[in-house]
């Protein structure tokens, strides 16, 4: 009898506590020992020249990176909605003007075909539970992730269940999530107690579980940045700024850029800057303290980074710590002026992408930022998910926000 012999995998699971690693195939979310997963791809195993170049046509910005991020799927398996290839943007002299720098440039993940950076994510995780044949997927969302999983889900023909703590989502998302047919529950109390009814109901068969604990998630989260470096000819910045609610870009981030240098295709390592809400900001205070405590009632205007116990922050820790980025909080009054300042620029977003250019206001006014450096702030979300907010901030009608650039509606007479 002929031995059997079994071709190294191209990709693997990995565990960031212990190392061991498991077969993709599994469909594994966390260790054995309880620690998280990321997928560990093996570039000698590839021809990534040749393999890039195939897929630099398909008209989707993440799936162009085919071979970094899921080499081994099929072609049929894939669920794209030609997500990615989003706008970079020079900011205008007025925004310069308010953060006090002088290179600052937007990449507007809220050009993505559900408004948000959600969708890179979401056709890697979807095409993944098609390729196990799951018949199910299911989320606990603040409202992007929901909106983002039921538009994949119900294009795949697969059943979308999601999870969202009661009145805490904005009406743009959760119109979305209704709209594109997914099955919503609601749940009182935090986001956080909705991910552990939803890590509960996961466990069920054919349920496949697509928060960023899923590693795939983070996988496709990655391409912001290889479409970034390709926008700047793979010169890097110096900084990249994001929002940071559940921590899966931070983490994919770190895991992008570490994967570029591995790859000689960029040899400095821009620094990361996770910005959160001051209210919500357990990251910020494990990451100036070293002890990690969630925050068991987080509060903040920009529901999208409204998360109190951050599932993906030894990925995010490991990635600051790779780039020697940092942490940071910022105020809602902050957010919601900074909000108003991009708006006014024509280029908009919804409150937690301003979390950014707050970020990076303060990080300049502290001397963490040098005022000629380049920097990169994304822009997590549409103007259009949190249309509410708007409204009231420019008449004046948020508690205890001052609408410094409000732009008030008038009555003609």
């Amino acid at each position: 009898m002929m031995e059997q012999k079994f071709l190294p995998e191209v990709s693997t699971f990995r565990c960031i506590k212990c190392n061991r690693t498991f077969s993709i195939s599994s469909g594994r979310m966390t260790c054995s020992c309880g620690g998280l997963l990321e997928i560990k791809h093996e570039w000698a195993l590839l021809s990534l020249k040749t393999e890039l170049k195939y897929y630099e046509h398909i008209p989707s910005g993440v799936w162009r990176f085919k071979p970094l991020i899921h080499p081994e799927i099929s072609e049929k398996e894939i669920v794209m909605r030609g997500e990615g290839n989003t706008g970079l943007y020079n900011a205008s002299q007025r925004i310069l003007e308010y953060a006090n720098c002088n290179n600052l440039l937007f990449k507007h993940e809220g050009e993505n075909p559900t408004g948000s950076f959600k969708d890179r994510g979401m056709t890697v995780g979807v095409s993944e539970a098609k390729r196990l044949g799951m018949h199910t997927v299911i989320c606990a969302s603040t409202g992007n992730t929901s909106a983002s999983l039921a538009a994949y889900a119900s294009y795949a023909g697969i059943k979308a269940i999601v999870i969202l703590p009661k009145e805490k989502v904005a009406f743009g998302k959760l119109s979305q999530a209704i709209a594109y047919g997914a099955k919503v529950y609601t749940v009182e109390g935090t986001f956080d107690l909705a991910l552990q009814h939803v890590i509960d109901l996961a466990t069920k068969d054919g349920r496949y579980l697509l928060n960023s604990i899923n590693p795939w998630r983070i996988e496709g989260q990655k391409t912001i940045i290889f479409e970034m470096l390709e926008n700047l000819k793979w010169e890097p910045p110096d900084w990249i700024v994001v929002p940071a609610g559940n921590l899966g870009n931070t983490s994919a981030f770190g895991k992008a850029l570490k994967e570029a240098q591995e790859l000689d295709l960029i040899k400095d390592i821009p620094k990361i800057i996770a910005v959160q809400a001051k209210g919500s900001e357990p990251f910020v205070n494990y990451w100036i303290s070293g002890k990690y405590e969630p925050e068991h009632n987080p509060h903040t205007l920009a529901t999208a980074i409204n998360i109190g116990n951050p599932v993906s922050r030894p990925k995010a820790l490991e990635a600051l710590r790779f780039t020697n980025g940092i942490a940071t909080s910022v105020s809602d009054q902050s957010i919601l002026d900074a909000k108003a300042i991009i708006d006014s620029a024509g280029i908009g977003c919804e409150p937690a992408s301003a979390a950014t250019l707050a970020g990076i206001k303060k990080s300049v006014d502290e001397g963490m930022i040098l005022a000629s450096e380049k920097i990169v702030s994304i822009l997590t979300g549409h103007l259009l998910k949190d249309p509410q907010i708007i409204i009231d901030y420019h008449q004046n009608q948020l508690e205890n926000i001052d609408s410094t650039f409000a732009n008030k509606i008038n009555t003609y007479d």
